[in-house]
């Protein structure tokens, strides 16, 4: 099965638009058709944007969003330190949890952020995600809408 770590950008944009990759990326981790890995910060970063204020979110609908996530992703723990500058030092959290988890891929909006390939994790847009997976699997098998 794929292996994957969401930057914490495609989840608020699986919540704020449900016709788009990032939701079909998300829905495929929900589902249990990929793993979803995280970490504690990784989950706490989720859940403090998912309750932000200046996001238009639902608290009843984003809370609901964030148990779904947390209920379908394995927690690793990753070995702090990385030795890679990054634009955003707090992006070195998803790379180590990939790594830990030992990752098939990143998914993020922000592909400058963070680079191409990472060990064995290749960073990709939730769009090219997506058509790996098709690439890999029949239709038939993706969740319906």
């Amino acid at each position: 099965m794929i292996q994957v770590v969401l930057d914490t950008n495609v989840v608020i944009s699986a919540y704020l638009n449900p016709d788009g990759a990032p939701f079909r990326v998300l829905k495929l981790a929900l589902t249990g058709l990929v793993r979803l890995y995280v970490s504690l910060p990784i989950l706490a970063e989720y859940k403090d944007l998912l309750t932000r204020k200046s996001y238009p979110l639902d608290k009843r609908r984003a809370a609901l969003l964030f148990s779904a996530i947390r209920s379908a992703s394995t927690v690793v723990r990753p070995v702090s330190g990385l030795p890679l500058s990054l634009p955003d030092p707090d992006d070195a959290m998803f790379l180590v949890c990939a790594e830990a988890a030992k990752a098939d891929y990143l998914i993020t909006g922000n592909t400058k952020h963070f680079p191409a390939k990472w060990k064995i994790t290749k960073r990709v847009t939730p769009a090219a995600f997506l058509a790996v997976w098709y690439a890999a699997h029949s239709k038939s098998e993706y969740p319906k809408e």
